[in-house]
C-alpha cells in the first residue's frame, strides 16, 4: 500500500524510544511519530501518553528520500472546522494553528511602593542597579574581548 502525505491511517504502537514511538500502519508500512508530534502539550516521557501495542490515528507529514515516514498523532487528531475571525479568514490561515501555551513564568509579584518602607524601595533599587550594571560589564568585556577567569 503507498502512503500518501497528509492522510490520516490507523495504526498501532510498535516501540517506545527517548525520542519518539513506532507506528504500524494498517495496511502495510511503519513510521515514526517524533516526541514533539504525540500531544498538543509539552511531552517529557511518552510513556506517559502512548503504551506498546496501543491503537493510534496517526497523520502522514512526510516521507523522505530514503522512505522514512513521518507520522504525528497531534495532527490526526479530529480539528474543529476553522472558526471565522473578525477579519473574515479562517483561524490558522496564513500560518500554523497552535494551541495557545498558558504562560509558565510568571514575574515576580511586587508590592505597590505605597506599602514598601524607604529601606526595602532602596534595597530593590540596589539590587537591579547590580544586576544591570553587571550585565553592562558583561556585554562590554565580550565586545572588548577580554574575559576574567
Amino acid at each position: 500500500m503507498q502512503l500518501e502525505i497528509g492522510k490520516i491511517y490507523n495504526g498501532k504502537v510498535k516501540g517506545i524510544t527517548q525520542y519518539g514511538a513506532f507506528v504500524d500502519i494498517e495496511g502495510g508500512g511503519t513510521g515514526m511519530v517524533h516526541i514533539s508530534e504525540i500531544a498538543n502539550t509539552y511531552v517529557n516521557n511518552i510513556r506517559d501518553h502512548l503504551t506498546e501495542d496501543q491503537d493510534v490515528k496517526v497523520k502522514v507529514i512526510g516521507i523522505n528520500e530514503a522512505g522514512k515516514v513521518s507520522l504525528s498523532i497531534k495532527k490526526a487528531v479530529d480539528s474543529p472546522a476553522p472558526q471565522q475571525q473578525k477579519g473574515g479568514r479562517p483561524r490558522g490561515e496564513g500560518g500554523q494553528n497552535r494551541p495557545q501555551k498558558p504562560n509558565i513564568w510568571e514575574p515576580k509579584k511586587q508590592t505597590p511602593p505605597s506599602e514598601m518602607t524607604f529601606e526595602d524601595m532602596m534595597s530593590r533599587f540596589k539590587q537591579s542597579s547590580e544586576e544591570r550594571m553587571c550585565d553592562l560589564k558583561r556585554s562590554t568585556d565580550r565586545k572588548n574581548g577580554t574575559r576574567r577567569k
